[in-house]
């Protein structure tokens, strides 16, 4: 194919790609009090998160805009619509770069590609049942003084729902590259072993940057995201191989 075969080739993957965000955006749109019910249970003392750990809070959610609601619904149906049709996206990308891959290279990457939608799943769910009540826990009980009240709008709270939940979705496929660079040969199991230090240093970093800056939510991020790591090395193969050696199909 030449470039330009290539470049129209992209243009219908990221075109069917959208597609698909943008109907399931709609139907989010559409289901608007089912779409809310999961988006505000987070604020309910009655989650059950909050009952098994014996937190309480008091948290009214307001609106001080007059188009507000209205963006916020537009941006949760945005985030569902991007959620639901994340397999489908990497199934996409799935199609557009296998033709370039080597036999060896195809059968990791399909994998890899598997193991991408269940962790960003995985790190949704971490973002929704653990991380997002411990924001909200700790900053609806942090107070400068007790002169200031907290009065939330919905437009703060789906900020951070969006960027909690979305970010340690992404956040999760770190894993799945560790996996898929060391089946292409390019980081091998010794490799990853002596790279334990630096790899501390890099979960930590994504917990502080897809979190608030409380310890709490940073180890319920950072602690499966080393530990995922871990697993990686264990699937790793013990010395890097050259991907021709099992020839091209491409």
């Amino acid at each position: 194919m030449s470039f330009w075969d290539h470049l129209e080739e992209l243009r219908g993957t990221l075109f069917r790609s959208i597609l698909a965000v943008c109907l399931f955006s709609v139907l989010g749109f559409i289901f608007k009090r089912p779409l809310f019910h999961v988006v505000l249970l987070p604020t309910s003392t009655d989650f059950f998160i909050y009952r098994l750990l014996g937190w309480t809070f008091n948290i009214e959610l307001i609106n001080v805009e007059v188009s507000a609601q209205f963006f916020v619904h537009l941006r949760a149906a945005c985030g569902a619509g991007l959620i639901l049709a994340f397999p489908f996206i990497i199934w996409e990308l799935w199609r557009f770069i296998a033709p370039a891959l080597y036999a060896k290279e195809r059968k990791a990457v399909r994998v890899a590609f598997l193991m991408a939608s269940g962790l960003f799943y995985l790190g949704v769910a971490v973002g929704y049942f653990l991380v997002l009540p411990a924001c909200v826990q700790f900053f609806l009980n942090y107070s400068v003084s007790p002169e200031v009240t907290n009065s939330i709008t919905i437009g703060s709270y789906m900020s951070m729902f969006t960027s909690t939940v979305l970010m340690i979705g992404v956040a999760f496929e770190f894993p799945t590259v560790i996996w898929l660079l060391s089946k292409m040969g390019i980081l091998t199991r010794e490799q990853l072993r002596k790279g334990r230090r630096y790899a501390v240093v890099i979960v930590l970093t994504i917990a502080a940057i897809v979190t608030p800056a409380d310890p709490l939510s940073m180890m319920i991020v950072a602690t499966p995201l080393y530990l995922l790591y871990e697993i990686a090395i264990l699937l790793c193969s013990k010395s890097a191989e050259n991907p021709e050696e099992s020839g091209s199909d491409a």
